[in-house]
């Protein structure tokens, strides 16, 4: 990819180069999915490549775990790392609370082990992922393949006495088959509009037989970092309770942007 960005892919590439001067020398780093973590990994392989940045990445799916090597990074599992410094990664909403939803790519179950295995977990976005509430976005739920329309009824049943808008859970698919996820388990995406207490669905959620994991992120997102179309960034740390404001000024080298597909 060449030329010029659109404001989205800035505020995304703005948000993540941001994020990397989190990342120091020796640490173990998880690495996210998705559009936005795709441009992280790119800017720490640039870092590894060019300044000698030495770290350790441990991905969070297989292609993630692709994109590292070949821009780089030293891959190695969680289970070689055992803790982690550092995961940086995407959100498909976060609220005021930094309180997340994810997995609208499919990896939620990695994604939350291997950032729950971190001292801090770093989300980059962009303004549109912001909310007032979560729930316009659908929440994934991954849940084994055997006995999956049961454990479907039973997240609808449940879903009933819940402080929801909406109860439709739909199994996500690839194609006309079902969407498989690297664990080999499939999502069911709930449509809720407005999750009034997004801490006991959670909970909830996970008690039903049959559900792996959900992907509401609560009390582990430590900051946010907002990109913005026009290069400014927005860092907000919960746990300092700061706010600050910056502005990434970039050139577009073909080497860092090429190949970014997601």
């Amino acid at each position: 990819m060449s030329g010029n960005l659109s404001p989205i892919d800035t505020a995304k590439f703005v948000a993540a180069k941001r994020a990397v001067d989190f990342v120091e020398d020796g640490m173990r780093v998880g690495l996210g999915t998705g559009s936005t973590a795709a441009w992280m990994v790119r800017c720490l392989g640039e870092l590894v490549r060019e300044d000698g940045l030495r770290i350790q990445g441990v991905p969070t799916s297989t292609r993630t775990a692709e994109l590292a090597r070949k821009v780089g990074i030293e891959v190695i599992s969680l289970d070689e790392a055992k803790w982690l410094d550092l995961t940086i990664d995407g959100a498909d909403e976060f609220d005021s609370d930094l309180n997340l939803i994810k997995g609208g790519g499919g990896a939620l179950l990695q994604e939350k082990i291997v950032a729950t295995a971190s001292d801090r977990m770093i989300v980059i976005t962009d303004a549109t992922k912001q909310v007032d509430t979560l729930g316009a976005f659908p929440l994934p739920v991954e849940i084994i393949p055997f006995g999956w329309q049961t454990t479907k009824a039973l997240i609808e049943e449940t879903l009933a006495g819940m402080d929801v808008l909406g109860e439709q859970a739909t199994l996500r698919l690839n194609g006309e088959a079902p969407y498989v996820t690297d664990e080999g388990n499939h999502i069911v995406d709930l449509h809720l509009q407005r999750i009034g207490n997004p801490r006991h669905l959670s909970l909830v959620l996970n008690q039903i037989p049959g559900v792996v994991e959900n992907g509401l992120f609560i009390d582990i997102c430590d900051i946010v970092i907002i990109g913005h179309g026009d290069g400014r960034v927005e860092v907000n740390d919960i746990n300092a309770g700061t706010h600050e404001e910056d502005r990434i000024e970039f050139a577009e080298p073909d080497n860092l942007f090429s190949d970014i597909a997601e």
